[in-house]
């Protein structure tokens, strides 16, 4: 994992997600996810690029499976931009660089 993506639990998500004081995109994946594995390092890619406008996060869904139910989350990897507590956005799968790169621009 990147020094620059941080990886949080569902005892951290409401500090980290819901109180930032920038916009925050979460990952939730998993370990035996092939198309999660995929993209990590487009995520390690952003977090330059985004590094004052922009906070990454990954969430395990087998390790906090409290969080992803909240938000029914039912297929990974499922990217969410959060943006002053509440939920922006939502990208479903695995996307390349370019097109994630627009995504994100449009909603910062």
């Amino acid at each position: 994992m990147s020094e620059h993506i941080i990886s949080i639990n569902d005892e951290q998500f409401e500090a980290t997600v819901l109180q930032a004081n920038l916009p925050v995109l979460v990952d939730f994946w998993a370990e035996w996810c092939q198309p999660c594995k995929q993209l990590t390092p487009v995520l390690e890619e952003l977090t330059k690029e985004y590094k004052d406008r922009l906070i990454i996060t990954k969430l395990n869904i087998d390790i906090s499976p409290q969080v992803p139910t909240r938000f029914g989350i039912r297929s990974i990897p499922t990217l969410m931009l959060f943006k002053n507590g509440q939920v922006e956005a939502t990208k479903i799968g695995s996307e390349p660089k370019s097109k994630l790169t627009t995504w994100l621009d449009r909603l910062l």
